[in-house]
Protein backbone atom coordinates (compact mmCIF):
# COMPACT_ATOMS: atom_id res chain seq x y z
CA UNK A 1 0.00 0.00 0.00
CA UNK A 2 2.85 2.40 0.79
CA UNK A 3 4.29 1.88 -2.71
CA UNK A 4 0.88 2.69 -4.18
CA UNK A 5 0.63 5.90 -2.17
CA UNK A 6 4.19 6.90 -3.05
CA UNK A 7 3.52 6.38 -6.75
CA UNK A 8 0.36 8.44 -6.96
CA UNK A 9 0.03 10.87 -4.07
CA UNK A 10 0.84 14.52 -4.82
CA UNK A 11 2.51 13.71 -8.13
CA UNK A 12 1.94 15.08 -11.62
CA UNK A 13 0.26 12.62 -13.99
CA UNK A 14 -1.20 12.52 -17.48
CA UNK A 15 -4.71 11.27 -18.22
CA UNK A 16 -5.57 10.14 -21.75
CA UNK A 17 -9.19 9.12 -22.14
CA UNK A 18 -10.04 7.12 -25.27
CA UNK A 19 -13.11 5.42 -23.86
CA UNK A 20 -15.28 7.18 -26.45
CA UNK A 21 -12.90 8.42 -29.15
CA UNK A 22 -11.22 5.06 -29.71
CA UNK A 23 -14.28 2.80 -29.83
CA UNK A 24 -14.49 2.53 -33.61
CA UNK A 25 -10.75 2.01 -34.06
CA UNK A 26 -8.79 -1.24 -33.96
CA UNK A 27 -7.50 -2.45 -30.59
CA UNK A 28 -4.11 -2.62 -32.32
CA UNK A 29 -4.05 1.17 -32.03
CA UNK A 30 -4.28 0.87 -28.25
CA UNK A 31 -1.39 -1.58 -28.11
CA UNK A 32 0.67 0.84 -30.21
CA UNK A 33 -0.29 3.75 -27.94
CA UNK A 34 0.80 1.82 -24.85
CA UNK A 35 4.10 0.82 -26.46
CA UNK A 36 4.74 4.44 -27.39
CA UNK A 37 3.91 5.62 -23.86
CA UNK A 38 6.04 2.83 -22.38
CA UNK A 39 9.07 4.18 -24.19
CA UNK A 40 8.37 7.88 -23.51
CA UNK A 41 7.42 7.43 -19.86
CA UNK A 42 10.33 5.03 -19.38
CA UNK A 43 12.78 7.62 -20.66
CA UNK A 44 11.16 10.42 -18.67
CA UNK A 45 9.99 12.22 -21.82
CA UNK A 46 6.34 11.93 -20.80
CA UNK A 47 4.57 12.09 -17.46
CA UNK A 48 3.43 8.83 -15.88
CA UNK A 49 0.10 8.15 -17.54
CA UNK A 50 -3.26 6.54 -17.03
CA UNK A 51 -5.06 5.75 -20.28
CA UNK A 52 -8.66 4.52 -20.51
CA UNK A 53 -9.75 2.75 -23.69
CA UNK A 54 -12.70 0.85 -25.15
CA UNK A 55 -13.01 -1.08 -28.43
CA UNK A 56 -16.11 -2.59 -29.96
CA UNK A 57 -16.66 -6.35 -30.42
CA UNK A 58 -13.10 -7.67 -30.64
CA UNK A 59 -11.59 -10.90 -29.38
CA UNK A 60 -7.91 -10.31 -28.66
CA UNK A 61 -6.00 -13.55 -29.13
CA UNK A 62 -2.73 -14.45 -27.45
CA UNK A 63 0.29 -16.08 -29.08
CA UNK A 64 -0.78 -19.58 -28.00
CA UNK A 65 -4.30 -19.08 -29.34
CA UNK A 66 -3.14 -18.65 -32.91
CA UNK A 67 -1.41 -22.06 -32.60
CA UNK A 68 -4.69 -23.92 -32.06
CA UNK A 69 -4.90 -26.88 -34.48
CA UNK A 70 -8.14 -25.55 -36.00
CA UNK A 71 -7.63 -21.84 -35.43
CA UNK A 72 -9.42 -20.98 -38.68
CA UNK A 73 -12.59 -22.67 -37.45
CA UNK A 74 -12.21 -20.96 -34.09
CA UNK A 75 -11.93 -17.54 -35.70
CA UNK A 76 -15.00 -18.29 -37.80
CA UNK A 77 -16.98 -18.90 -34.60
CA UNK A 78 -15.83 -15.50 -33.33
CA UNK A 79 -17.07 -13.90 -36.56
CA UNK A 80 -20.40 -15.72 -36.30
CA UNK A 81 -20.87 -14.08 -32.89
CA UNK A 82 -20.37 -10.68 -34.56
CA UNK A 83 -16.81 -10.12 -33.31
CA UNK A 84 -13.51 -9.62 -35.10
CA UNK A 85 -10.24 -11.17 -33.92
CA UNK A 86 -6.69 -9.84 -33.67
CA UNK A 87 -3.46 -11.16 -32.14
CA UNK A 88 -1.86 -8.94 -29.49
CA UNK A 89 1.83 -8.17 -29.08
CA UNK A 90 2.14 -9.62 -25.56
CA UNK A 91 1.48 -12.83 -23.68
CA UNK A 92 -1.73 -14.22 -22.28
CA UNK A 93 -4.75 -15.84 -23.92
CA UNK A 94 -8.00 -14.75 -25.56
CA UNK A 95 -10.00 -11.92 -23.99
CA UNK A 96 -13.21 -10.18 -25.05
CA UNK A 97 -13.48 -6.46 -25.71
CA UNK A 98 -16.76 -4.67 -26.35
CA UNK A 99 -18.62 -1.51 -25.38
CA UNK A 100 -19.18 -2.80 -21.83
CA UNK A 101 -15.51 -3.57 -21.15
CA UNK A 102 -13.26 -0.76 -19.90
CA UNK A 103 -9.52 -1.12 -20.28
CA UNK A 104 -7.16 0.88 -18.10
CA UNK A 105 -3.42 1.20 -18.66
CA UNK A 106 -1.15 2.59 -15.96
CA UNK A 107 2.23 3.55 -17.39
CA UNK A 108 5.19 4.24 -15.12
CA UNK A 109 8.95 4.42 -15.37
CA UNK A 110 11.48 2.27 -13.57
CA UNK A 111 14.43 4.22 -14.91
CA UNK A 112 15.45 5.31 -11.41
CA UNK A 113 13.53 2.90 -9.19
CA UNK A 114 13.02 -0.73 -10.20
CA UNK A 115 9.47 -2.07 -9.91
CA UNK A 116 9.28 -5.85 -9.79
CA UNK A 117 6.57 -7.86 -11.54
CA UNK A 118 4.44 -8.41 -8.44
CA UNK A 119 4.66 -4.75 -7.44
CA UNK A 120 3.44 -3.80 -10.91
CA UNK A 121 0.37 -6.01 -10.52
CA UNK A 122 -0.26 -4.78 -6.98
CA UNK A 123 -0.39 -1.17 -8.25
CA UNK A 124 -3.39 -2.05 -10.42
CA UNK A 125 -5.09 -4.17 -7.76
CA UNK A 126 -4.98 -1.24 -5.32
CA UNK A 127 -6.13 1.18 -7.99
CA UNK A 128 -9.21 -0.95 -8.71
CA UNK A 129 -9.99 -1.23 -4.99
CA UNK A 130 -9.92 2.56 -4.78
CA UNK A 131 -12.08 2.75 -7.90
CA UNK A 132 -14.79 0.53 -6.44
CA UNK A 133 -14.86 1.27 -2.68
CA UNK A 134 -18.28 -0.43 -2.35
CA UNK A 135 -16.69 -3.84 -2.98
CA UNK A 136 -13.03 -3.05 -2.21
CA UNK A 137 -12.76 -5.37 0.81
CA UNK A 138 -14.33 -8.23 -1.17
CA UNK A 139 -12.03 -8.03 -4.21
CA UNK A 140 -9.54 -10.88 -4.30
CA UNK A 141 -6.59 -11.51 -6.61
CA UNK A 142 -5.96 -15.15 -7.51
CA UNK A 143 -6.43 -17.40 -10.53
CA UNK A 144 -10.05 -18.21 -11.31
CA UNK A 145 -10.07 -21.66 -12.89
CA UNK A 146 -12.58 -21.84 -15.72
CA UNK A 147 -12.24 -18.16 -16.68
CA UNK A 148 -10.77 -16.97 -19.95
CA UNK A 149 -7.16 -15.76 -19.88
CA UNK A 150 -6.68 -17.10 -16.33
CA UNK A 151 -3.82 -15.71 -14.26
CA UNK A 152 -2.58 -15.17 -10.72
CA UNK A 153 -3.97 -11.64 -10.73
CA UNK A 154 -7.53 -12.35 -11.84
CA UNK A 155 -9.80 -10.02 -9.86
CA UNK A 156 -12.95 -11.54 -8.45
CA UNK A 157 -15.67 -11.19 -5.84
CA UNK A 158 -17.11 -14.38 -4.31
CA UNK A 159 -15.32 -16.44 -6.96
CA UNK A 160 -16.77 -14.45 -9.88
CA UNK A 161 -14.04 -12.96 -12.07
CA UNK A 162 -14.64 -9.48 -13.47
CA UNK A 163 -11.13 -8.41 -14.49
CA UNK A 164 -7.72 -9.62 -15.60
CA UNK A 165 -4.36 -7.85 -15.43
CA UNK A 166 -1.35 -8.04 -17.72
CA UNK A 167 1.99 -6.25 -17.96
CA UNK A 168 4.21 -5.08 -20.76
CA UNK A 169 7.75 -3.80 -20.17
CA UNK A 170 9.67 -1.79 -22.73
CA UNK A 171 12.74 0.48 -22.49
CA UNK A 172 12.46 1.16 -18.73
CA UNK A 173 8.71 1.72 -19.07
CA UNK A 174 6.00 -0.49 -17.60
CA UNK A 175 2.43 -0.72 -18.86
CA UNK A 176 0.11 -2.42 -16.40
CA UNK A 177 -3.11 -3.14 -18.27
CA UNK A 178 -6.48 -4.34 -17.01
CA UNK A 179 -9.73 -5.24 -18.69
CA UNK A 180 -12.74 -4.54 -16.48
CA UNK A 181 -16.05 -6.14 -17.42
CA UNK A 182 -18.31 -3.30 -16.29
CA UNK A 183 -21.61 -3.76 -18.13
CA UNK A 184 -23.51 -6.72 -19.52
CA UNK A 185 -23.04 -10.42 -18.92
CA UNK A 186 -19.68 -11.86 -17.93
CA UNK A 187 -20.89 -15.39 -18.59
CA UNK A 188 -22.01 -14.54 -22.14
CA UNK A 189 -18.54 -13.22 -22.95
CA UNK A 190 -17.05 -16.38 -21.45
CA UNK A 191 -19.40 -18.56 -23.53
CA UNK A 192 -18.03 -16.93 -26.68
CA UNK A 193 -14.47 -17.87 -25.71
CA UNK A 194 -15.63 -21.38 -24.72
CA UNK A 195 -17.11 -21.84 -28.22
CA UNK A 196 -13.91 -20.48 -29.77
CA UNK A 197 -11.72 -23.03 -27.97
CA UNK A 198 -14.07 -25.91 -28.64
CA UNK A 199 -13.98 -25.21 -32.38
CA UNK A 200 -10.27 -24.38 -32.39
CA UNK A 201 -9.37 -27.66 -30.69
CA UNK A 202 -12.09 -29.86 -32.18
CA UNK A 203 -11.25 -32.62 -29.70
CA UNK A 204 -7.52 -32.73 -30.49
CA UNK A 205 -4.93 -32.99 -27.72
CA UNK A 206 -2.21 -30.35 -27.70
CA UNK A 207 1.04 -29.87 -25.81
CA UNK A 208 -0.19 -26.53 -24.53
CA UNK A 209 -3.14 -26.88 -22.16
CA UNK A 210 -5.88 -24.45 -23.14
CA UNK A 211 -8.37 -23.39 -20.46
CA UNK A 212 -11.68 -25.21 -20.18
CA UNK A 213 -14.05 -22.28 -19.93
CA UNK A 214 -16.88 -22.37 -17.39
CA UNK A 215 -19.00 -19.28 -18.12
CA UNK A 216 -20.61 -19.30 -14.67
CA UNK A 217 -17.34 -18.20 -12.98
CA UNK A 218 -17.32 -14.84 -14.77
CA UNK A 219 -19.46 -11.76 -14.13
CA UNK A 220 -19.51 -8.01 -14.71
CA UNK A 221 -19.13 -5.34 -12.05
CA UNK A 222 -22.81 -4.47 -12.58
CA UNK A 223 -23.81 -8.09 -11.93
CA UNK A 224 -21.59 -8.32 -8.84
CA UNK A 225 -22.88 -5.06 -7.36
CA UNK A 226 -26.49 -5.72 -8.34
CA UNK A 227 -26.82 -2.18 -9.70
CA UNK A 228 -26.22 -0.63 -13.11
CA UNK A 229 -22.63 0.57 -13.43
CA UNK A 230 -21.57 2.02 -16.79
CA UNK A 231 -18.23 2.35 -18.51
CA UNK A 232 -18.60 6.12 -18.62
CA UNK A 233 -19.45 6.26 -14.90
CA UNK A 234 -16.23 4.34 -14.24
CA UNK A 235 -14.13 6.65 -16.43
CA UNK A 236 -15.47 9.61 -14.43
CA UNK A 237 -14.51 7.78 -11.22
CA UNK A 238 -10.99 7.24 -12.63
CA UNK A 239 -10.63 10.96 -13.26
CA UNK A 240 -12.02 11.88 -9.84
CA UNK A 241 -9.67 9.42 -8.17
CA UNK A 242 -6.71 10.91 -10.03
CA UNK A 243 -7.73 14.45 -9.11
CA UNK A 244 -8.07 13.38 -5.48
CA UNK A 245 -4.70 11.66 -5.24
CA UNK A 246 -2.44 13.63 -7.54
CA UNK A 247 -1.16 17.19 -7.36
CA UNK A 248 -1.81 17.90 -11.02
CA UNK A 249 -3.55 15.87 -13.74
CA UNK A 250 -2.93 16.88 -17.32
CA UNK A 251 -5.70 15.91 -19.76
CA UNK A 252 -3.56 15.08 -22.77
CA UNK A 253 -4.21 13.01 -25.88
CA UNK A 254 -1.67 12.17 -28.59
CA UNK A 255 0.74 15.09 -28.99
CA UNK A 256 2.21 16.24 -32.35
CA UNK A 257 5.70 15.40 -31.08
CA UNK A 258 4.58 11.82 -30.38
CA UNK A 259 3.03 11.06 -33.78
CA UNK A 260 6.12 9.61 -35.45
CA UNK A 261 6.86 7.24 -32.58
CA UNK A 262 3.20 6.21 -32.39
CA UNK A 263 3.18 5.43 -36.13
CA UNK A 264 6.36 3.38 -35.73
CA UNK A 265 4.73 1.19 -33.06
CA UNK A 266 1.40 1.04 -34.91
CA UNK A 267 3.10 -0.18 -38.09
CA UNK A 268 4.93 -2.80 -36.06
CA UNK A 269 1.85 -4.20 -34.30
CA UNK A 270 -0.23 -4.15 -37.51
CA UNK A 271 2.44 -6.02 -39.49
CA UNK A 272 2.89 -8.53 -36.70
CA UNK A 273 -0.85 -9.08 -36.45
CA UNK A 274 -1.12 -9.61 -40.22
CA UNK A 275 1.74 -12.10 -40.11
CA UNK A 276 0.14 -14.05 -37.25
CA UNK A 277 -3.33 -14.11 -38.81
CA UNK A 278 -1.90 -15.14 -42.20
CA UNK A 279 -0.69 -18.34 -40.51
CA UNK A 280 -4.19 -19.04 -39.22
CA UNK A 281 -5.65 -18.81 -42.72
CA UNK A 282 -3.47 -21.60 -44.13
Amino acid sequence: MSGFTELFMNKEWRFWDQSMSGRASSALESFAADDMLCELVGKGESLPTIRTWVHEKTVVLGIQDHRLPHIGAGRKVIEEHGYQSIVRNSGGLAVVLDGGVLNISILVSEQHNAIDIHAGYDIMVEFVRHLFPQIADRIEAYEIVGSYCPGSYDLSVDGKKFAGISQRRLRHGIAVQIYLCIEGSGSERAALIRDFYESGLDGEETKFVYPVIMPEVMASVSEIMGVSVTVQDTVIHVQRLMNHMMSNVRMQSLQPTETDLYMFYLTRVVERNQKMLAKTDK
